[in-house]
């Protein structure tokens, strides 16, 4: 079994996102082992990009911080090999970096510094052939992703896809939202009919109460722009905060 199916077969899990770099390298590193000490099971690192289309202002905010502080690539794969998490990491990134730094390449460097997998919003379920190769032949999980209109294709794709299925809770950017919908367990429960894989929920989740909601009927929770926003606002100082609200979600999830 994967590092990611050993995850999810523990129960619900809880799967922090921070944007790499964010205020800079060395808060991150100390973000990331924070992350550990809380429980994570599974950590996702977005790559900085100057267009990311599927984030909301406080993700994207995030990466314009990153870039300014010089946060590349290539940093983020020896941070993630010198800290050598225990847990899966997943690089969360645009396919425009990959394609300029070269996909063999990118997905050779995921490899040799311990990345399990990659996340790429807005590469087509239908495209992704051109990725799917070089992380096979490497050993890496192209997550794919589905959202409430993907409708008739949720069980096409769940019966294709490995690693997990990153559930997107509602439509538009990432971002906190004070309720959810119920188009993710809809989704959860077409895709279950076709296939055991895991199904994460992300896109707005942002409380411990609707990770608890979430959690008793996803295998995963994935909680992005409000651990960004922590970052934002305590910025070097965010590592103890990051901490202790990531400990809130775990025990949330835990309990369902």
């Amino acid at each position: 079994m994967s590092k990611i199916g050993e995850a999810f077969a523990r129960g619900p899990a809880f799967i922090p996102f921070i944007t790499g770099g964010d205020p800079d390298l060395e808060t991150t590193e100390e973000v990331l082992r924070a992350l550990c000490e809380a429980g994570a099971d599974i950590i996702e690192i977005g790559v900085p990009f100057s267009d990311p289309v599927a984030e909301g202002p406080v993700i994207e905010a995030a990466s314009e911080r990153a870039l300014s502080a010089g946060c590349t690539a290539d940093k983020l794969f020896d941070l993630v090999k010198r800290v050598r998490a225990d847990v899966p990491i997943l690089f969360m990134t645009y396919y425009n970096p990959v394609f300029a730094y070269g996909a063999g390449r990118f997905t050779q460097r995921c490899a040799e510094c311990g990345v399990s997998g990659l996340i790429v919003p807005d590469l087509p379920f239908e495209e992704r052939e051109e990725l799917l190769g070089p992380c096979a032949a490497r050993g890496l999980e192209l997550i794919s992703l589905i959202a409430p209109t993907s409708e008739e294709r949720i069980a096409r794709i769940a019966k294709a896809s490995s690693g997990f299925l990153y559930c997107v809770s509602s439509l538009g950017v990432t971002g906190t939202r004070d309720k959810l919908g119920g188009g993710a367990r809809r989704m959860i429960e077409q895709a279950k009919r076709v296939s055991d894989i895991p199904c994460a929920v992300g896109f707005g989740v942002s409380t411990p109460e609707q990770a608890r909601e979430i959690a008793a009927y996803a295998d995963g929770v994935i909680v992005g722009s409000a651990i960004v926003r922590i970052i934002a606002e305590h910025g070097r100082d965010c590592a103890e905060p990051v901490r202790k609200f990531a400990l809130d979600i775990k025990r949330s999830v835990t309990k369902c």
